[in-house]
């Protein structure tokens, strides 16, 4: 299948190796050249996981990971395009892909935070009518970092639930995405993939109530020493709110919730069983946050918190402990984060009935 990755963050570059090492026809675009060059000058994309170190050539000669100059010649003639990039990105590149696209494409967003919406509007704006389903799901599809030319992968999702926007173009659309990625999991229409988002679950209560420690000391493992029981609980609470919203919604089960993600026992969560142990052994995550520019705060928390709170909001679903959450984060940073974040009424669907919601996300623009 012909694949195209876009961006050069930890996800993209195991989406790059992972998607090429299936055997798929992977071109690879990434906004900044000179990164890409120097891949190129290294002799290739070393890989690291739980088979080992190997290095992926990269080139134009046959069975080589192909970088792309242009968008525009990485997107052309795709099946499927994966977008493993923060949702921060999303306002700039969306408007740029849009144009771009073509009849029976498929854009995936791992995860989202609804950027399938944002995407399809974008290319609405752009008057570009062609057939193209947007896909998100609930988390990137690799617990990866990279370091330099080279990428860490701790482990593989084995399962991942994901929507589909339009909700009518989702049979083929899952048909296909299956072929890339075969632990995708049907989870109905582009916002119920949305609300399956583990980001604003995981990562405000680990970056706020860590916020002394990470401050404080030059390195701090927030899923390691950071992951307290009085965490966990503020954790669990928040994501009894999103279970709550999405029931509201008439989205049915599995929700996963994310305590299942450290259970040992009950159902398997997006990334199988003992990956917070292979995040935590790696080290990998002990790392510097700045708190008013690391991706937890600006994606997680502006933009994914104050999408559920909008939601539950516009869904009468009460949703106090996302609200506080956001609030200590806009007093913490000196910043409205709701106004800033990719709330409805930002996204201009605020004032949609119920009924008019669904049947947007029935079929689309």
């Amino acid at each position: 299948m012909r694949v195209t990755v876009i961006g050069g963050g930890h996800g993209c570059y195991a989406a790059a190796a992972d998607l090429h090492e299936k055997g798929h026809e992977v071109r690879w675009w990434r906004r900044d050249a000179e990164a890409g060059a120097a891949l190129a000058k290294a002799g290739g994309l070393e890989v690291t996981d739980y088979r080992g170190a190997r290095r992926i050539a990269v080139g134009d000669g046959p069975g080589q990971l192909r970088l792309a100059r242009e968008l525009r010649d990485a997107v052309q003639g795709a099946e499927l395009i994966v977008i493993p990039l923060p949702a921060t990105t999303h306002d700039d590149l969306a408007p740029r892909l849009a144009p771009l696209l073509e009849d029976g494409q498929v854009v995936f967003l791992p995860p989202g935070t609804f950027g399938c919406h944002l995407f399809a509007h974008a290319q609405r704006q752009a008057g570009n009518r062609a057939q193209v389903a947007y896909a998100e799901t609930g988390t990137l599809p690799y617990l990866a970092r990279k370091h330099g030319q080279r990428v860490v992968i701790s482990g593989y999702a084995t399962r991942l639930p994901t929507g589909v926007f339009p909700l009518r173009l989702a049979d083929a659309a899952l048909r296909r995405l299956a072929q890339a990625y075969p632990s995708v999991e049907p989870a109905g229409d582009g916002l119920s993939g949305a609300l399956m988002n583990a980001g604003p679950i995981i990562h405000p209560p680990l970056i706020l109530m860590n916020a002394g420690p990470l401050q404080h000391f030059e390195r701090w493992d927030i899923h390691n020493e950071g992951t307290q029981p009085a965490i966990r609980a503020v954790t669990d609470a928040l994501d009894a709110e999103r279970v709550a919203l999405r029931e509201a919604l008439g989205y049915g089960a599995p929700h996963f919730p994310l305590a299942d993600h450290y259970a040992q026992e009950g159902d398997e969560w997006m990334y199988g069983r003992g990956a917070h142990g292979r995040l935590t052994d790696s080290g990998d995550w002990r790392e510097t946050i700045d708190l008013h520019r690391h991706r937890y705060m600006l994606e997680d928390t502006r933009l994914g918190l104050s999408f559920l709170v909008s939601t539950g909001r516009w869904a009468g679903v009460p949703m106090p402990v996302a609200q506080g959450l956001l609030a200590l984060a806009s007093a913490l940073t000196g910043r409205d984060l709701y106004a800033e974040g990719r709330t409805l009424e930002n996204l201009g669907l605020s004032t949609l009935s119920r009924a008019d919601m669904r049947a947007l996300l029935q079929e689309g623009y």
